[in-house]
């Protein structure tokens, strides 16, 4: 039984047999946001300074040791294993530090505490250290829980339809092209989305996030905007007086390496979980804020997902309660889901090989013939 006495939808037998890529439900859910909500204890809902600032230094005691390794004791290893251990280090750093952008992801989100100011002072500081412009990304972000799965108002991997496909797509339709647009999406899909937008949401003028007078914000965001790019500056001085003190390949080697994988793995996983062929889009005739929200999909990366501080395998309790500290969303998500039912997407394909599937099969939406106009479905070329 589900919360206010409603039974949780029961799985189909297709769902059984076919497994994670059966298509969720799009019809409206046989119960509503306040019975989901009821379904998870209340103590979930309560945020912890303590708490909360426990994750910061734990994460960041483990960079610092990291570093402190690397920097004081590979130079100590003979040449080949050098060369082996800066990548490994690399990859490492940069799960860490994935870790530490989800807290500031937390803090957009005002689920780090009960002070707006703190969790804007602490948000500021860690992701302009990873050289993300904190509020520029907190309100075009907000957007984006705001009308998930909205192909008209949606902030970022909004599908095209298929007549929004490029003419080149059908040269990269093979795995040669797949490899190259994963390569070129994991390495700079980061930094080209903050820049220019790109898998963004169209606007009628050029939208960037570091641009105050985009058409990305409201009058009253653009000052916090000139916070966000000051912020960026001052990291990218620190960088600069790095390079002077220690050498650009020693800042490439410390920090250069850790950011790719973060910025890597922040592209990856937004994809994946809002990228999958059993998801529906909606266009405004049939679009709503429940069903958009609960069209979203969780994932395990393994041990990563404990790294990630489980933004991974608990983003569909996230979109429906984004104030929820991630400290409490893997209790949340174990509550609702006899209420979701059909309506709870998890797969456990691997990353990836979800990743390549993804890549080949959801290169554009549209409707089927036989259903509702308004809803749209993930297609291969």
């Amino acid at each position: 039984m589900g919360a206010g006495g409603r039974m949780s939808v029961p799985p189909t037998a297709k769902k059984s047999e076919f497994g994670p890529l059966n298509r969720v439900p799009h019809s409206k859910p046989p119960f509503t946001l306040g019975e989901v909500k009821k379904a998870i204890p209340p103590h979930c809902f309560k945020r912890s300074v303590i708490r909360s600032f426990s994750y910061v230094v734990y994460d960041l005691t483990l960079a610092i040791l990291l570093y402190y390794v690397a920097t004081n004791y590979f130079q100590y290893l003979p040449r080949p294993l050098s060369y082996l251990a800066w990548p490994i280090y690399g990859f490492v750093q940069g799960c860490i530090l994935t870790g530490v952008w989800v807290i500031a992801h937390e803090c957009g989100h005002h689920a780090f505490s009960d002070y707006q100011w703190l969790d804007d002072t602490v948000g500021l500081i860690l992701h302009s250290c990873l050289l993300v412009p904190y509020f520029s990304w907190k309100y075009s972000h907000r957007r984006h829980h705001s009308n998930t799965g909205s192909l008209d108002k949606d902030e970022v991997f909004v599908p095209k339809q298929k007549s929004g496909i490029r003419w080149y797509a059908k040269y990269l339709d093979n795995p040669v092209g797949r490899l190259l647009t994963i390569t070129i999406t994991l390495t700079l899909g980061w930094p080209l989305y903050l820049a220019f937008n790109v898998s963004g949401r169209p606007y009628n003028r050029f939208a960037c996030h570091f641009d105050p007078y985009g058409p990305i914000y409201s009058d009253r965001e653009r000052q916090q905007i000139f916070i966000s790019d000051a912020g960026v500056l001052a990291a990218f001085y620190g960088l600069y007086r790095l390079v002077l003190a220690k050498g650009l390949a020693w800042v490439l080697c410390v920090y250069g390496g850790p950011l790719l994988v973060v910025n890597a793995f922040l592209v990856t996983i937004t994809y994946l979980q809002h990228t999958h062929p059993s998801l529906p889009h909606y266009d405004s005739s049939e679009w709503d804020w429940f069903r958009g929200a609960l069209a979203t999909v969780d994932r395990s990366y393994g041990i990563l997902d404990k790294v990630f501080h489980n933004i991974t395998d608990t983003h569909v309790a996230h979109h429906l309660f984004s104030t929820m500290p991630h400290y409490n969303a893997m209790e949340a998500t174990k509550a609702i889901k006899p209420i979701l039912g059909d309506y709870y997407q998890f797969d456990e394909t691997p990353v990836y090989k979800a990743l390549w599937r993804e890549a080949k099969e959801c290169i554009y939406v549209e409707p089927d013939e036989n259903d509702k106009r308004g809803v749209f479905w993930y297609k291969r070329l």
